[in-house]
């Protein structure tokens, strides 16, 4: 039998999406598992998180610094560092950094997904900070993802 070695450090290249308040690295690709999972390392700004949305991946988030506020299909809790977070495929969801710095998390997708190219795709459609309803559509349809309603307030 062959295996595969991943050895991921702190010096991974890091993708920048400013516009939506997040930094992150792919720290294992879903070739690295025949696609059965993606690990990504986020940084989200202060008050930033993503919108309230859905898709069919199952995300398991584990607090690494930080305090975020999640909403999870109308429940609202909060995850400090070091607790860990299961939010089911299907479930609709968002989450919050509820910190004045920046909070990071380690994030498991199941399946795997080609993290680089969603989140560069996202950053493409958020370029000046508002999303093309039409440019939206079409990554919403690609990714099979749909958007939901505004980030948490």
């Amino acid at each position: 039998m062959a295996y595969s070695f991943l050895h991921s450090t702190s010096g991974d290249p890091e993708l920048k999406v400013p516009e939506i308040g997040l930094g992150l690295k792919v720290r294992m690709e879903p070739s690295m598992s025949n696609g059965a999972m993606t690990i990504i390392e986020t940084e989200n700004a202060p008050g930033f998180g993503p919108p309230l949305h859905r898709h069919k991946e199952t995300e398991i988030f584990r607090v690494l610094e930080g305090r975020y506020l999640y909403e999870m299909d109308g429940h609202r809790f909060y995850a400090e560092e070091g607790d860990l977070v299961t939010i089911p495929g299907g479930a609709i969801h968002a989450f919050r950094n509820e910190t004045d710095k920046p909070a990071r998390q380690l994030i498991i997708i199941c399946p795997g997904l080609d993290a680089t190219g969603f989140f560069s795709g996202l950053a493409d459609v958020m370029k000046g900070g508002h999303a093309d309803t039409a440019a939206l559509n079409v990554f919403s349809k690609k990714w099979d993802i749909e958007f939901l309603g505004p980030p948490i307030s």
